[in-house]
């Protein structure tokens, strides 16, 4: 029977995990911050926890889907974000490499400037702009240091079960007729459930490198509360305003991406996995009432 180790267990993209799995001879190790009825305690940024949990279980995969995703406070938390970034994918990496584990490290679009005018590619130069891009930038070369057998997978704007932006629209519904949502930043909203579809896919091969994995297409984030409304029959108008705006509105403290879409040209180069179009997952995650829970 497989072993598979995954970090953040209970966040969106470990639950998608282990739902992708369920039924197949895989024993799952599920790990996150604190001990629950579904995870066992484990602090990524513990050098010796983390290699003492890893040799004890000897997984032959380990899956980080832990980091510190506030962009905002990883402005104000440079140390946390770093150790939880950076220092728990190191970690992670020198202990898959005593035990032999593949590792699949789960990155972000915030690894480049975020003000291109094409989609970028897994071989275009990486220049993050905000802490959360540098920490999670510096956890992709901890792991290409210290890790031989890895996939580091680059995903954006991710739902599932959880917290998200989603839920976040679907909730301001509630009790507004009207939001304002940006207009002038440009990505790939990805489902949980797609992005574990392309982990189960590459998980079993030897096709290491840096992938891209978001759903297919691209819009704004006004683009995307529309298709959010409209397939859940809300009548809430969307204002579409510029990010100078909405940064009038709520101060933050992160610089966004203007246009972070990616290309998923590893991907085309070296299989045939498609991931589904970003309207056809929405669709699919409304259908399954996820966003209810």
């Amino acid at each position: 029977m497989k072993k598979i180790l995954i970090t953040g267990c209970n966040g969106q993209l470990g639950r998608a995990i282990n739902k992708e799995y369920a039924g197949e001879d895989v024993e799952f190790i599920n790990t996150d911050v604190m001990d629950s009825e579904t995870s066992v305690a484990l602090d990524i940024t513990n050098l010796s926890e983390v290699l003492s949990m890893v040799e004890e279980q000897k997984p032959q995969v380990i899956m980080n889907c832990a980091a510190h995703t506030n962009v905002d406070a990883c402005e104000k938390q440079w140390d946390s974000a770093y150790r939880i970034n950076a220092l728990g994918a190191r970690n992670l990496s020198i202990a898959a490499e005593k035990v032999g584990a593949k590792l699949i490290h789960v990155s972000t679009d915030y690894v480049f400037t975020g003000d291109g005018e094409s989609p970028y590619t897994e071989f275009d130069e990486v220049n993050p702009k905000s802490a959360y891009g540098k920490t999670k930038l510096e956890g992709e070369r901890f792991v290409q240091q210290f890790a031989r057998k890895y996939f580091i997978i680059r995903t954006a704007w991710l739902y599932g079960e959880g917290k998200n932006f989603v839920k976040t629209m679907l909730r301001l519904s509630e009790s507004n007729q009207e939001v304002s949502v940006v207009c002038d930043q440009v990505g790939n909203p990805t489902s949980a459930a797609e992005l574990a579809k392309l982990i189960h896919y590459l998980e079993p091969t030897e096709n290491y490198g840096v992938f891209h994995g978001t759903c297919e297409g691209s819009c704004s984030w006004a683009d995307f509360a529309e298709e959010i409304f409209r397939l859940t029959g809300k009548k809430t108008k969307v204002n579409r305003i510029s990010s100078e705006e909405y940064a009038a509105m709520y101060p933050a403290s992160a610089r966004r991406p203007a246009y972070s879409v990616l290309d998923k040209y590893m991907l085309r180069l070296t299989g045939d996995f498609v991931m589904a179009d970003w309207k056809t997952a929405l669709a699919e995650y409304v259908e399954s009432g996820l966003y209810k829970e």
